[in-house]
């Protein structure tokens, strides 16, 4: 597996005039894979648009290294680069603690009358978000780290995480124009099952992964 970044060219409105919707990125993340093209292949990229100290990065989790210069396309000039990702993944430790980073789209299933299949429809509120992701940690590997207060008794205790942003960016299909719920999670976890927690890191959590969500990173603590 390769992580690769590249900072986006935000102040540039010519060169990323494009980009104004989730499958202009998309495409973009693909196209940074000739090589697949070229071949035939459709491999699963996970991706997501972070903003971190007043920039903007393309983040993307691929098990081929991308082309740089096609992942440089709407970048600022010689920010793309990538790395294996898979010394990182060999180190992780059951029982070990990380900071992670998580951006989603939270949903949950209505059943439907007299339909084989549910309806979609996407968490709203802050509550219903932070509990949508408590929710799948058992299965995805890890626990979220609890946070007792002060005089609290351990009933009491909070999950150690939170929701740093969210929105409802635009993805064009066909001659519809939808909107995802986009939610970035911040916080502590702790590891608690190691083959299903390298799972989730290679493959993601949620719906929507080909349009930014569902990748997580994480980095040790302590």
């Amino acid at each position: 597996m390769y992580l690769s970044r590249v900072q986006i060219d935000v102040n540039n409105r010519q060169k990323t005039k494009e980009l104004t919707h989730l499958g202009a990125y998309h495409n973009w993340v693909e196209q940074s894979f000739p090589a697949e093209i070229a071949a035939h292949k459709r491999l699963r990229h996970l991706w997501r648009i972070d903003q971190l100290a007043g920039k903007t990065y393309l983040l993307v989790l691929s098990e081929e290294a991308p082309d740089l210069t096609k992942l440089g396309m709407f970048g600022v000039p010689h920010t793309a680069m990538t790395k294996s990702y898979d010394p990182f993944l060999a180190k992780i430790q059951e029982g070990q603690i990380m900071q992670f980073r998580l951006t989603a789209n939270p949903t949950h299933a209505i059943p439907r009358e007299g339909k084989s299949q549910p309806r979609i429809v996407p968490h709203i509120t802050v509550d219903q978000q932070r509990q949508w992701l408590a929710d799948r940690a058992e299965k995805h590997g890890f626990q979220l780290v609890q946070t007792t207060l002060a005089g609290a008794s351990d009933s009491e205790a909070i999950d150690n995480f939170d929701i740093v942003s969210r929105d409802w960016p635009v993805l064009h299909k066909g001659k519809r124009n939808m909107k995802l719920s986009r939610v970035t999670f911040e916080g502590l976890l702790r590891v608690s099952q190691l083959d299903d927690f390298k799972q989730l890191l290679v493959t993601g959590i949620g719906r929507e992964k080909a349009f930014g969500m569902g990748l997580m990173t994480v980095i040790p603590r302590g």
